[in-house]
């Protein structure tokens, strides 16, 4: 049997809900412990610049209180690398990130955006913080992440969630290409973005997938039956992947 993988939380889009409103509910920290209380083995959440959704106090109290490890996401901005690095979350996932989007739109580009990317993994590395690249499903993107210096890649399964019949098979077979070169270069196998209950078993069938972090799908899951079994009914999807 294959060892379990592990089922990370994405709790942004509570922190959305709640700054429609510019008040104090739904809170992502509660959410965050009734995911834990469902199975979840971390908790994702993401600092923008715009600070659309998640706030200064919410990764305070997420690092004081969340039990399972963190997985902090952000882009290359120095500020917000710096309140990582006091923040000290088990993961830094280094994103791309435009104001414009309403959601992550598209992988880093460890190619072509070096620079920056490589004096963040330094900076996180110095504090202690293990660096993760969320990259497009392709090779060259993985080999370049390794080049870099990170501990794991996420690689975005956006267009494979959004496949038509026909180009479902061909997005899973990039991701499994590039989940080989992953892990043949020492890197940890992680995966996200729009994967959801229907399509996510063969994602986790996938050789030597580690963690699969999801939001949106499980936030609104969450709305019909509660956070805690949301979380449950896709930790019990991701036992059963083998």
């Amino acid at each position: 049997m294959d060892a379990l993988i592990e089922l990370g939380i994405n709790v942004d889009h509570v922190a959305t809900v709640r700054q429609a409103r510019r008040t104090y509910e739904p809170d992502p920290v509660i959410a965050a412990a009734l995911a834990e209380q469902g199975g979840a083995d971390g908790i994702t959440f993401h600092l923008r610049e715009d600070r659309r959704h998640i706030q200064e106090r919410d990764v305070e109290l997420l690092m004081r209180t969340v039990t399972v490890k963190t997985n902090m996401e952000f882009g290359c901005a120095d500020e917000i690398v710096e309140i990582a690095c006091q923040s000290k979350p088990t993961w830094g996932l280094l994103v791309p990130e435009k104001r414009e989007e309403v959601t992550t739109e598209g992988g880093l580009d460890a190619l072509s955006d070096q620079g920056r990317i490589k004096a963040a993994i330094e900076k996180l590395k110095d504090h202690g913080v293990l660096v993760s690249l969320f990259i497009d499903p392709d090779v060259e993107q993985v080999q370049a992440a390794a080049q870099l210096g990170a501990d794991a890649v996420e690689l975005h399964t956006g267009p494979y969630a959004l496949a038509k019949y026909g180009e479902v098979d061909r997005e899973l077979e990039r991701i499994a290409v590039a989940g080989k070169a992953t892990t043949q270069l020492g890197m940890r196998l992680h995966a996200g973005h729009g994967l959801n209950y229907t399509n996510v078993r063969p994602v986790a069938q996938i050789p030597d997938m580690a963690e699969l972090n999801i939001g949106h799908s499980v936030v609104s899951r969450a709305l019909m039956v509660g956070m805690r079994e949301a979380v449950s009914e896709m930790r019990r999807i991701l036992d059963l992947h083998c």
